[in-house]
């Protein structure tokens, strides 16, 4: 068996930049840290589902032992010594809440389950339930840290989560094919003559286009509802939402201007893209979107 688990990754997103409040970024760290060991727990490596869902039960265990202020088995592996010990210093520091962490564990666990099983997701509303737990949670978490509270706010916030993980969604359509997870939905593939059965990577590139681009549709809207929070927010953490949501918005960008594609390439932000989202972080207009065309969030997809 082998679980990969670290931290090296290449992020469309800053994560901790130097943008991010001194005073909360090494709490940032850690929840990255946590959510990227999980995610490799369930993703990288060649283990089998079972050995997957031991190591992110044995994670669970790990963290709530932690919380309740015991100490972590002396079984786990040794990089997470560092990682938990990270959480529990923002614990301290921020009153942490636990329920946002559990919640990204369920998405994984997930994953693994899914993939295992060759399951799809129906429809745009079971999708959305995911993201509610594999990418809201973490913007409530920085909501916390940043003492921001209030319906509007959390509202907002899982908007741009949402729509980051959806943006993922389309621009790793290739690589999260041939991991067994198909985030285009059986009721889009219906939607544009295409079987619901079958390894999706058999069919034609062109033909799954359209399915990404209305994906990439949908995101940019979630991305104009959240569009205010990073503008009402004051200092530097509201500079660092700025930067992450342009981010999103120019992978989406690339992602239409490849046609929607992206089943074997994969579009990224490179150096050169970065004076542009500064730029535009400045002004922060909200991209075009066609009138009437609200993402609606289920009441699962609202957040923990």
């Amino acid at each position: 068996m082998a679980l990969a688990s670290g931290i090296d990754h290449y992020e469309n997103f800053p994560v901790a930049s130097i943008l991010c409040p001194g005073r909360w970024r090494s709490a940032v760290v850690a929840i990255y840290r946590f959510a990227r060991t999980a995610d490799d727990l369930a993703d990288e490596g060649d283990a089998a589902a079972p050995d997957r869902l031991t190591a992110l039960a044995s994670l669970r265990q790990a963290l709530r032992t932690m919380w309740n202020g015991g100490q972590p088995p002396l079984a786990m592996p040794p990089a997470w010594a560092p990682m938990l010990a990270g959480l529990a210093d923002a614990r301290r520091r921020h009153d942490l809440p636990l329920p946002p962490l559990e919640a990204l564990l369920d998405a994984f666990e997930q994953d693994v389950r899914w993939s295992a099983e060759g399951r799809r997701y129906r429809d745009e509303a079971e999708l959305l339930a995911y993201c509610a737990r594999s990418a809201n949670p973490i913007g409530r978490l920085l909501l916390h840290l940043a003492g921001v509270r209030g319906d509007e706010a959390e509202r907002e916030s899982d908007a741009i989560c949402t729509a980051l993980q959806l943006i993922n969604f389309w621009q790793d359509l290739g690589q999260d094919l041939a991991r067994g997870r198909c985030y285009l939905t059986d009721a889009a593939l219906q939607a544009h003559g295409l079987p619901t059965q079958g390894d999706v990577r058999a069919l034609p590139e062109a033909a799954l286009a359209p399915i990404v681009l209305d994906g990439c549709h949908r995101a940019r809207a979630l991305l104009r509802q959240g569009w205010g929070l990073p503008a009402r927010l004051r200092g530097r953490f509201g500079w660092e939402l700025r930067l992450v949501v342009q981010g999103g918005l120019r992978v989406l960008e690339r992602i239409e201007a490849m046609g929607g594609r992206t089943l074997t390439h994969r579009p990224r932000l490179r150096g050169r893209d970065w004076p542009m989202l500064l730029a535009r972080a400045v002004g922060h207009r909200p991209p075009a979107e066609p009138a009437g065309d609200r993402v609606r969030l289920t009441r699962d997809a609202e957040g923990p």
